[in-house]
């Protein structure tokens, strides 16, 4: 793989900040002393690991601009956890989830999400060379945090990009000031139509995409699982024909799965990173959905000479995503285990699947004739489609919010957002089975008066 053809010039000219490597040349002793494995190679850490060596162990660092920790207000905390043992954060440690850390993340829950990552996808670029699409990981604010920086890693304005609407809004508002074309393959209720891909790229020649005067599509991006705002998901096979693609014309695949521990059936499908032999796909995972949205704790899961860059742009954007919250979270997941993490994602997906069902119920009940709807197979969502009008905008924008209903009108999930379209987005997430059939009976009411 070339990745330096993916690149921005911006992205490309990232060097690593030199005060992380002072700062992040301290941390190994810091966390030896604390009993933790030392850190994953990130862009600088060789610089900084020959500088610790270099250093006697008298050295008085007036280096780092790191705040003296004695100065923290916050001494201590106990955290109370369901199906679990609390978790202690006595002063020492409070020290340490208060001050600077990683910018790739800290040590020990980066291991943690590695065995997780091989044991869920066993990618086959794990032992690949450094060089050569080696499988990395680094922490991210959320996963949209890692998605716009991916998007500002590689795109550059009227580059091509793949991808199949509807699609979620956050992810247009970060690629639209990039001045991108976007290029929409067809999809239905299995994900991409592997014969419309092919279409879309019959235009070029497998061997353009070494040439940069063709403006190739740089990467495919997809919510395979649970697609917001549509609930589809992706079949195995479609998955296999679309990767084929990419490797034909070369091509990426980003692989935003946010709903990926919300899959209602199982098994789960096989991801896109877990027939990775090129070192093609980069993956945008959430803890959000299962854990926490507020922690805003993600990861990306890519090969490293990609998943560096990402980790250059954190050093001068956020230094690292919030130690507490790494801390917090690494707690948990080393007390529960691989095996107590799936646990907790089965009751989630449990509560979440009765919700589905009683949102499905209530539309059977008030909405048969009047509006179509999938079954979603993973994440928080339906997908509505209002019989007899064009578009629905104005009924679920102006009259539904009137009638005290707040649902998401389906033109913000499309480019262009001013052409007519019949869809509104209900989320299932947070209402009670009342309040969802409360919810289809008024909007069965306004359909009737709107038709």
């Amino acid at each position: 793989m070339n990745y330096a053809r993916f690149l921005t010039a911006t992205s490309a000219a990232r060097r690593p900040s030199a005060i992380r490597i002072l700062s992040e040349s301290d941390l190994p002793r810091v966390l030896a002393r604390a009993g933790v494995a030392p850190a994953p190679p990130v862009p600088g850490a060789r610089e900084a690991a020959e500088l610790m060596n270099r250093s006697p162990p008298s050295l008085i660092s007036l280096a780092t601009g790191s705040p003296n920790p004695n100065t923290f207000p916050f001494k201590s905390a106990v955290i109370t956890v369901e199906n679990g043992k609390p978790i202690h954060f006595q002063e020492g440690s409070m020290h340490r989830a208060l001050q600077y850390s990683q910018s790739a993340g800290i040590p020990e829950l980066l291991s943690w999400i590695k065995a997780l990552q091989i044991k869920l996808h066993n990618p086959p670029t794990v032992n690949y060379p450094a060089n050569e699409g080696q499988m990395d990981i680094c922490i991210t604010n959320g996963s949209q945090d890692g998605l716009c920086k991916m998007f500002e890693m590689m795109v550059n304005p009227g580059d091509n990009i793949l991808y199949n609407e509807p699609i979620y809004s956050g992810t247009l508002q970060a690629l639209q000031p990039l001045g991108c074309n976007f290029i929409n393959v067809a999809s239905d209720k299995q994900g991409i139509i592997p014969e419309s891909l092919k279409e879309v790229l019959s235009k070029w020649k497998p061997e353009d995409a070494r040439n940069p005067n063709k403006n190739t599509p740089k990467f495919l991006y997809t919510v395979p699982n649970g697609n917001n705002p549509t609930g589809d998901s992706f079949t195995v096979n479609r998955k296999k024909e679309i990767y084929e693609l990419a490797q034909k014309y070369d091509f990426l695949i980003i692989e935003d799965d946010p709903y990926y521990f919300l899959q209602f059936n199982k098994p789960w499908v096989p991801t896109f990173l877990s027939m990775d032999t090129d070192g093609r796909v980069i993956r945008a995972d959430s803890l959000s959905k299962v854990l926490s949205s507020g922690l805003r704790v993600g990861f990306l899961t890519g090969p490293k000479p990609l998943i560096e860059r990402i980790i250059l742009h954190t050093q001068v954007s956020t230094v690292h995503s919030s130690t507490f919250s790494q801390i917090l979270v690494s707690e948990l997941l080393h007390q529960w285990g691989q095996e107590g993490f799936l646990a907790h994602i089965d009751r989630v997906t449990d509560f979440y699947r009765t919700q589905k069902d009683a949102l499905l119920a209530a539309a059977d009940k008030w909405l048969s004739g009047l509006a179509e709807w999938n079954d979603p197979t993973a994440g928080m969502f339906v997908w509505f489609k209002i019989k007899g009008i064009s578009d629905a905008r104005q009924l679920i924008e102006e009259k539904a919010y009137k009638k005290e209903v707040l649902m998401v009108p389906g033109n913000v999930f499309y480019n262009d957002r001013s052409v007519p379209c019949p869809y509104f987005r209900a989320s299932f997430s947070l209402a009670s089975p009342e309040q969802l059939d409360l919810a289809c009976q008024r909007v069965a009411q306004l359909i009737k008066e709107s038709v």
